[in-house]
């Protein structure tokens, strides 16, 4: 099986315990900032009852390590809320 080289990949970031209005301002700074800038795109999925705020950082392969970069930026902007992440997938 052979992979397609432009295929999108996702860094996925679960945020468990965060409420609305920090995801939101989270949110705000991130879409603010330079280093989630395209070619890279943020998908958000919101906090809900029962279900983690969730951020995943999607990217071409030929984006790789703008997406690392932007990944660390991300860890950096989620310590300034205090927020702890429970769990981070990256693509192989």
């Amino acid at each position: 099986m052979t992979d397609a080289p432009d295929v999108p990949q996702g860094i996925a970031f679960t945020l468990e315990g965060v409420d609305e209005l920090t995801f939101a301002r989270i949110l705000r700074d991130v879409m603010g900032d330079a280093a989630f800038r395209r070619p890279l795109q943020v998908q958000a999925q919101e906090p809900r009852p029962g279900s983690p705020a969730r951020l995943t950082l999607v990217f071409r392969p030929a984006d790789r390590t703008r997406a690392v970069d932007a990944m660390q930026r991300l860890k950096t902007v989620l310590l300034r809320y205090g927020v702890q992440i429970d769990s981070v997938r990256v693509p192989d």
